[in-house]
């Protein structure tokens, strides 16, 4: 459960962030591109934080990178408009309407910074563990 509660609580602060960035930056590159390298983090802690944080964390990276990769995909033929949701505010804004390329590097960016805190999170993890068990 400790490490349940730390994704969600990681979860939601990388949530406000996202409504700050999207609430209060409008047309830089921080609202352009840093909420779509910071969205794979979000879903990353959502996932850990529904499946326990026990899970092959790298795998989770790859796989929520290949979910937003799918969700950019959908969003170029238009998948909103093709189920019906198009005029549902809502569903335009979930899902997203326009294609982006740029996108596609954003997320791999947020993915690459992720695999590589995970990496130096578990290396300093494994320092700390063999400091407590040879004092």
């Amino acid at each position: 459960m400790k490490k349940r509660l730390q994704y969600i609580i990681l979860l939601l602060l990388i949530i406000a962030v996202e409504v700050v960035i999207a609430f209060t930056q409008h047309g830089n590159w921080l609202r352009i591109y840093g909420g779509d390298v910071i969205v794979v983090w979000a879903v990353y802690c959502f996932v850990q934080s529904i499946s326990g944080g026990n899970n092959n964390h790298y795998i989770i990276h790859i796989g929520v990178l290949a979910f937003a990769f799918l969700v950019e995909f959908l969003q170029y033929i238009h998948i909103v408009d093709l189920i019906g949701l198009g005029n549902i505010q809502f569903f335009r804004i979930l899902i997203g309407t326009s294609f982006s390329v740029n996108d596609l590097w954003s997320y791999s960016l947020g993915t690459v910074i992720a695999v590589i805190g995970t990496f130096i999170y578990k290396k300093l993890n494994n320092i700390h563990k063999k400091m407590n068990i040879s004092s």
